[in-house]
């Protein structure tokens, strides 16, 4: 199939979770099938650039949570058909990663597509919901030994707390990578802070992931060699 033909679909994948339109997402998603195109590319080149989008709409208010929920529920139509054609291996490295949104705040959109995006990535994702007290991600990241925490908060009032999180978490595990984002959160607050990173976006988010776990475990081969 053209490529023309494939950004078509992923653009009607867009198009159908921004107007939570389940059948479409589902016939252009199994037609991305029939086509042998990358599910992975439909993914993140269709499915999560509409729910980005939502979630736009969501900020500016033009979007309230029924529209919310009915384009999530859009999306996870056609990844129900995708997720089982993606590959775990398409994006070269997985890791166990601990999310949630910090202490006295509720606003989880952003963290929800992170989520999703680790999910169909291959990664083993812990996620604590949202208004998540400081010492659960502590206590979360030393049970399951992961190797990133993602921490988001979308008020500059609840964001603060990260910077205390982020102390313990190195105090009890100084390999352990922090990742945080949300609105208020910039590259100088997140070195501020003391982080390893910081996502503007979902797409970045999944990036920086991927090049903190690959140094990661370079590290951690480099240890074991020597």
């Amino acid at each position: 199939m053209s490529e023309e033909k494939a950004k078509e679909l992923f653009e009607q994948l867009k198009q159908g979770v921004i107007n939570f339109d389940e059948d479409m997402v589902r016939d252009a998603a199994n037609t991305v099938v029939a086509e042998g195109i990358s599910a992975v590319d439909a993914v993140f080149k269709g499915l999560v650039p509409g729910m980005e989008h939502v979630g736009e709409l969501y900020e500016q208010q033009e979007y309230f949570v029924p529209e919310l929920l009915m384009s999530a529920d859009a999306m996870y139509a056609g990844l129900d058909i995708l997720r089982p054609h993606m590959e775990r291996t398409d994006l070269g490295v997985t890791g166990v990663v601990v999310m949630g949104v910090v202490q006295g705040d509720v606003h989880d959109i952003g963290k929800n597509i992170v989520k999703m995006m680790f999910d169909v990535a291959g990664f083993e994702v812990h996620d604590l919901g949202r208004d998540v007290p400081l010492e659960v991600f502590v206590e979360e990241q030393l049970r399951t030994d992961a190797d990133l925490v993602c921490l988001s908060a979308m008020m500059t009032t609840t964001m603060v707390g990260m910077k205390e999180i982020i102390k313990q978490i190195k105090a009890k595990n100084p390999n352990a990578k922090v990742m945080i984002g949300g609105a208020p959160v910039t590259e100088d607050i997140a070195e501020k802070f003391g982080a390893d990173g910081f996502a503007e976006d979902a797409s970045n988010a999944l990036k920086d992931a991927i090049n903190m776990l690959t140094t990661l475990r370079k590290l951690r081969d480099e240890a074991e060699s020597a």
